[in-house]
C-alpha cells in the first residue's frame, strides 16, 4: 500500500474546511472489496483526511456502532450500519418480495442465484443464494458488478436512462458499442440476458428483468452456472419465470 493515493469509493475527497459529516462519510467510503479492514494511517491515507481528524471521527463513529475494531485494532465496518443500510426502501421492499422466489430458484438450479438493483453506473448486489461446490464466484451482498460485464448488468443496463448508455457508450470503440447496442436491444426484445464471463473461473449468467407496478425496470435476477456443464438456454425459462413471479409481487399486473 506503500505510496498508495488517496481513495474514497462513490466520494470525493472532501476539501480542507469540509464539513465534519463530510469528513465522516469519508472514511467509512475508504472501505472496499479490497481493504476491509484499515489502520489508522491507511484509513487517514485513503480517506483524504489528517491523522487527528481520522482518530477524532474515528472515536466518534465507533462510539455510535458504525465501526469497530477487529483483534489487531484494525478498523472494520460496524453491524450498526449494516442495520440502518437493512432499511433501505429499494432493497429491503425488493428482497421481502423476491426472497421466496429466489429461494425456490436456487431449489430447482442449485447453482448461485443473484438480485440485484442499479445504482448510478454500477450494478449492487442486494440478495445471493449459493450451493457448496459451486463455480466460483466474486460475487457478495452489498458488493457492486460492472454494468456491461456481468448478466444482471447487462439486464439493468437495457433500462437504463438515454444519458447513462451514451457515456457507456463513448467509452467504447465504435466495434465495441455497436455490439452492446445489439445486445442490449436482444435483451429488451428476448427478456433475458446471457452473458459468459471468464473470471475468476469460467461462467455462464442467464438474467432476467423485475419491474415494479409502473412497469419500470427497478432489478434483475440470474442463475451464475459453470461455463460448459449446461447450455445457458436451459435455464432461460425458469429465470423469466422467477423475475414474472416477482415483478408480480412487487405489483406488476401486466408483463
Amino acid at each position: 500500500m506503500d505510496g498508495e493515493t488517496p481513495v474514497a469509493r462513490r466520494g470525493k475527497r472532501p476539501k480542507s474546511g469540509a464539513p465534519v459529516v463530510d469528513r465522516a462519510l469519508s472514511l467509512l467510503a475508504a472501505f472496499d472489496e479490497e481493504h476491509r479492514a484499515l489502520g489508522l494511517a491507511d484509513l487517514s491515507r485513503r480517506a483524504g483526511v489528517p491523522r487527528s481528524t481520522a482518530v477524532r471521527l474515528a472515536a466518534r463513529l465507533r462510539e455510535w456502532g458504525a465501526l469497530e475494531r477487529d483483534e489487531r485494532g484494525r478498523y472494520v465496518i460496524g453491524l450498526r450500519l449494516f442495520e440502518i443500510a437493512s432499511l433501505a426502501p429499494r432493497s429491503h421492499g425488493l428482497r421481502e418480495v423476491a426472497l421466496p422466489y429466489l429461494e425456490d430458484l436456487h431449489e430447482v438450479t442449485r447453482q448461485h442465484v443473484l438480485l440485484a438493483v442499479r445504482d448510478g453506473a454500477e450494478a449492487l448486489l442486494v440478495e445471493r443464494r449459493s450451493t457448496r461446490g459451486a463455480v466460483e464466484i466474486a460475487y457478495r451482498v452489498g458488493g457492486r458488478l460492472p454494468l456491461h460485464d456481468t448478466g444482471v448488468g447487462i439486464v439493468l443496463l437495457s433500462g437504463a436512462p438515454p444519458e447513462l448508455l451514451e457515456e457507456r457508450f463513448a467509452e467504447l470503440s465504435p466495434a465495441e458499442g455497436a455490439k452492446l447496442r445489439r445486445r442490449l436491444a436482444d435483451t429488451r426484445r428476448l427478456g433475458v440476458a446471457i452473458f459468459d464471463r471468464r473470471k475468476p473461473a469460467p461462467v455462464s449468467s442467464v438474467a432476467a428483468p423485475i419491474h415494479d407496478h409502473t412497469g419500470t425496470l427497478v432489478a434483475a435476477v440470474s442463475v451464475v452456472v459453470p461455463a460448459g456443464a449446461a447450455r445457458p438456454q436451459a435455464y432461460e425459462q425458469v429465470v423469466r419465470a422467477t423475475a414474472l413471479a416477482i415483478s408480480r409481487g412487487m405489483g406488476l399486473r401486466r408483463p
